[in-house]
Order: structure tokens, then sequence, then C-alpha cells
């Protein structure tokens, strides 16, 4: 199945029969840099993908030579100030259009792998880190940029750092630039994975995800959700509550049974 994005076909989506949604940026003449359109196509497609029946997880990568270089910054400039909404709009519930083009990931219901190879700077990194998942080549060139820019990192990537990467060594990247590798990243707690194949590792990945109680892994993201920022109290209670809502489910029933008869699972999908 294939969903439409607009405009200028900047990203692309596939579907397979598993409900495994590939995400890819096609702008690969310009290292799928981030432009207006690339924005809009973004937005679109996590929009429907947020509603797409039958999804079971999703792929994120980029076309041609790299993932992503990042803002194009001639295209930005020529962009009126005066035309552009004011950062501190919520367009998208607790965030901005920037910050939803990265926190998007993490707000849809299925988890999210993200395939990062050649360069992936400023907001491309922060699109990446939107994901659950982050499988990244071991010479991948990554950088918080933005402050070579004169500018900061905002498209959520202080939100989706939290946890995942130690302070000073983010404070030391954000302040310098620094570019640093793939196995760099996997040091520092950007990637989740370093392998040679990113895409292939996302896609096996996706695919054993797909293979299990779809709602359980929705639950399971639910809950990610609120774990870093919760009270304890509350990380119970909401632990409680989709738990209850599981077991006994013709789902869950279904685990365990492929489990035990050691065959694939055959799972009604939300």
């Amino acid at each position: 199945m294939d969903l439409t994005v607009t405009p200028q076909d900047r990203v692309a989506i596939d579907i397979d029969d598993q409900g495994v949604a590939h995400v890819r940026l096609t702008r690969a003449d310009k290292m799928n840099a981030l432009d207006p359109d690339m924005f809009a196509a973004l937005l679109n497609a996590g929009h429907l993908l947020h509603d797409a029946k039958g999804l079971r997880a999703v792929v994120l990568s980029g076309d041609g030579r790299s993932f992503c270089a990042g803002l194009d910054m001639g295209s930005m400039a020529n962009t009126a100030r005066h035309d552009r909404e004011p950062l501190t709009t919520r367009t998208h519930g607790n965030a901005n259009q920037p910050q939803q083009v990265a926190m998007q990931w993490r707000k849809l219901p299925v988890p999210v792998i993200a395939a990062v190879h050649g360069v992936c700077f400023g907001g491309g990194l922060q699109v990446a880190c939107g994901a659950d998942i982050r499988v990244v080549a071991p010479d991948a060139r990554l950088a918080v940029m933005e402050l070579k820019w004169g500018l900061v990192p905002d498209m959520a990537g202080y939100a989706l750092w939290r946890g995942t990467v130690r302070d000073d060594v983010l404070r030391e990247l954000t302040y310098t630039n620094r570019e640093f590798t793939g196995e760099q990243a996997g040091e520092y707690g950007f990637a989740t994975i370093v392998d040679a194949n990113p895409l292939a590792r996302a896609q096996a990945i996706a695919a054993d995800i797909a293979n299990r109680h779809p709602q359980a892994q929705r639950a399971a993201k639910r809950l990610f959700g609120q774990y870093l920022h919760a009270s304890v109290d509350e990380i119970l209670m909401a632990e409680s509550i989709e738990q209850q809502a599981l077991i006994g489910s013709k789902n869950q029933i279904e685990a365990v049974m492929s489990q035990m008869e050691k065959r694939k699972g055959v799972f009604v999908d939300p």
C-alpha cells in the first residue's frame, strides 16, 4: 500500500503486507536537507501514519548518500521572517511545526526505527532522534550543528536527548559543533545500534516487531511516553491500567499460544 504525501515529493511512504511502513526522505540531490517543502511533507507523512489502519512499525531513512544534512540554510533564508509563524505558537499540541517534525515519531502509536547513514546534522539529527530506536552506520557523520549558525537546537532535541545522551557530552557537542562518527554516536547515546547496513538492520527489527501482539506494542510505547517525567505513583498506575486491558484479550492469548507452539502469531490489528 502506498500513501501519498505532498508537496514536491520530498517524502515517500510504502507499507508492506506486515504493516511495516517505510518512510523515505527523497531529496537525495540535496542530501535530504530540510526546506519548507520537506517540513510540510514530513508533517503530512506523520499525520497519515498516525491514523493508518493495521500499522505495526515504521522505518525512517534517507535516499541517496545521507540521512539528512539538516536545514537547507539558503532555502530557509529565502523565507521571509514575517511569513513565518512565531516559534512560540503551539501548532501541534505541545509543539510548534519544526518541533513536531521530530516529535511526531515519538507521538506515533507504534515503534519507529531510524536508519542513519552518511551525514546527519542539526535538524536531521533531531529528526532521527525522534525515533524509538536509531540504527547508525559506523562511518556516519553526525553533529549538533545549530550554534555554528548562531542558533540553538530547537526541533525538540533537548526533549529527545534527555535520558539518552550524557549531559556533559551533549553540552560539549552543542557548544563546539564537533562532528562525531556513528561509532561514537553509540558511545554517546545518540545511536541505539551501530551497524554497517543500518537500513537492513532497521527493517529486520521492524519485521520482528510486526510479528508481535500489536496492542501490547502500542501500550509499551504509551508507557515509554510517560516514564521519564511521571511520578512513581503515576507510572505504577499507568502500568496497571495497560496490563489490565491486555490480560486475557484475544491477542494476548494468541501471543502465549504462538510462543508455546513455536509458530508465527496471528493477531487482530487495532
